[in-house]
């Protein structure tokens, strides 16, 4: 009879604050010989990926690059790459592998092989077996520190947990347990193992002196733990008690048991520490066989992610972490869009889309920290923008806040005249500017001049006319900084003589002025004669 494995402690990604990210969730479904490879989010197994034996534990490395399935009778562990869900080389074992973990850089893979009674290190750039450790007894389950310096394999007959120096391949001690020991996890600290001890419930061993220091027996038939990212809590699968327990690590007392299930074979908590995923072979409710159950830890809820799996045994888990924004720079720019925006944060890195207020960015491009794009056109007002990756959306926060301004241009006019006297044609000529002086681009501007009664205007500049005493001269674009002069000439006559006034003044113009103050100018010339004219 092959014996049920015991919890594989993985390492994953960093654990975010805000939300957890995408969450893919391998299974190892014992029956159907495959990996079945579920979409947490959705429920939808995506893949099944046959290993060739009876799918026993799985692991996963850091970057979620490649998948490890235990197989029994087959006696082998298959390597599966994630990215296309195919099986790229099995490793031969001597005996039945029941359980498998990783070391922190993911460079050696550790299997525990109940019936070869030996734990196995394979190098895992190699797919070759570099080391084997004799351990007497069943195997049912191992875990490493969080350095990688040492492992501790849980073990019956006798009933122990012994322990490894990786380092040395060598075992240096075995810890006795009151009951059959079936997994094990250590806490992020490295201070202490938490054993699954079924009969005596969950046994706390002190790690520096390889002592015993408490057993939380009411934590009854435990064959599987895990532990929060914070080390706050711990969590016990307990086939025969048809539930999950929850032990507070504070006080190492149980705080509750989580009920609705039938015989949970595993527990894994993500990387958030919000949910615990726990395969049970058959429901608790319908007895149809194959579910992926979710606990979530803030309310110990319990909610179905997948169904329909074959003899579910363990689960390994790979995250993708959502994205979170902590700045943009600058935090505004104009409602025509085109503001160049650098936002940092973390996990950015395979943005797919950066959105200002629900519009499209153009020009993205992400590292993990940073950030660039060009904010689309959108109307006047603030924004939230959202980095979205296969991670998931960044959640919406007041680091994360662009605030769109409707452009504005300043348009200084200025009207200066000359005279152009003679007998026979004089006339004054007269230049009408508008300056923009910014922020922004002047895109168009009307600005007329009124003439004196009477008065008239020929030889006008293009986009000039002349109605009732009154030129209107119309603009198109003006860059800042920069000015546009239009002219025009008005003819003297003896009716003429004295004070003759010209006014401009800017009457239309986009985008809104902020300054009407020097919208006008006036300029006074004075006429003795045809022939003598002064202006200033």
């Amino acid at each position: 009879m092959l014996a049920a494995t015991g919890l594989v402690a993985l390492t994953g990604p960093s654990a975010q604050a805000v939300q957890p990210g995408r969450t893919t969730a391998y299974v190892s479904d014992f029956n159907g010989k495959a990996v079945s490879v579920i979409d947490t989010a959705t429920g939808a197994v995506t893949a099944s990926v046959p290993v060739g034996g009876f799918a026993q534990d799985v692991a996963i490395n850091t970057a979620g690059t490649t998948v490890y399935a235990a197989t029994a009778l087959a006696n082998t562990v298959a390597v599966v790459d994630t990215a296309t869900n195919t099986v790229t080389a099995t490793v031969p074992l001597a005996g039945i592998p029941t359980a498998l973990t990783l070391n922190p850089a993911g460079t050696a893979l550790y299997v525990a092989d109940t019936t070869a009674h030996t734990v196995e290190v394979i190098d895992t750039a190699t797919n070759t077996l570099t080391a084997t450790i004799p351990v007497t007894g069943s195997l049912q389950g191992i875990t490493l520190n969080p350095a990688g310096t040492t492992a501790y394999v849980a073990a019956t007959g006798p009933n122990r947990l012994v322990v490894i120096d990786t380092a040395t391949a060598a075992v240096t001690t075995s810890i006795p347990m009151s009951a059959a020991a079936f997994g094990s996890v250590v806490n992020p600290a490295g201070t202490a193992v938490y054993v699954a001890t079924a009969g005596a419930g969950i046994t706390k061993v002190n790690t520096a002196t390889n002592t015993v220091t408490a057993t939380i027996s009411t934590a009854v038939n435990t064959t599987s733990v895990d532990i929060t990212p914070d080390g706050s809590t711990v969590y016990g699968g307990s086939p025969l008690s048809s539930g999950v327990h929850v032990v507070d690590t504070a006080t190492d007392t149980l705080t509750t048991t989580v009920g609705g299930f039938s015989i949970p074979q595993d527990v894994e908590v993500n990387s958030a520490g919000t949910t615990v995923y726990v395969p049970d072979p058959v429901s608790g409710t319908s007895n149809v066989p194959g579910y992926l159950y979710a606990i979530d830890t803030a309310t110990n809820t319990v909610t179905t992610v997948a169904s329909g799996l074959s003899s579910p045994r363990e689960v390994a888990l790979h995250t993708i972490p959502a994205p979170e924004i902590t700045g943009l720079s600058p935090t505004s720019g104009t409602t025509a869009g085109g503001t160049p925006v650098t936002i940092t944060g973390t996990d950015l890195n395979g943005a797919t889309a950066i959105t200002f207020g629900g519009t499209p960015a153009t020009g993205v491009t992400c590292s993990a920290t940073s950030c660039t794009a060009t904010a689309p056109a959108h109307a006047a007002g603030t924004v939230d923008v959202r980095v979205t990756t296969p991670g998931g959306t960044s959640s919406i926060t007041p680091a994360g806040e662009f605030t769109y301004i409707a452009p504005t241009a300043d348009i200084d006019v200025d009207l200066s005249a000359q005279p152009h006297l003679g007998i026979l044609v004089p006339y004054l000529s007269y230049t009408l500017t508008a300056r923009d002086t910014g922020p922004d681009a002047v895109d168009s501007a009307t600005v007329t001049a009124s003439l004196p009664p009477g008065a008239t205007a020929t030889n006008l500049s293009p986009g000039c006319t002349v109605s009732s005493s009154t030129v209107t001269c119309v603009y198109g674009a003006i860059a800042n900084g920069t000015a546009v002069d239009k002219k025009f000439r008005v003819p003297l006559h003896l009716l003429s003589l004295g004070k003759v006034t010209v006014t401009g003044n800017r009457t239309a113009s986009a985008p809104a002025d902020p300054n009407p103050a020097n919208d006008s100018a006036s300029v006074t010339c004075t006429v003795v004669s045809v022939i003598l004219t002064t202006c200033p």
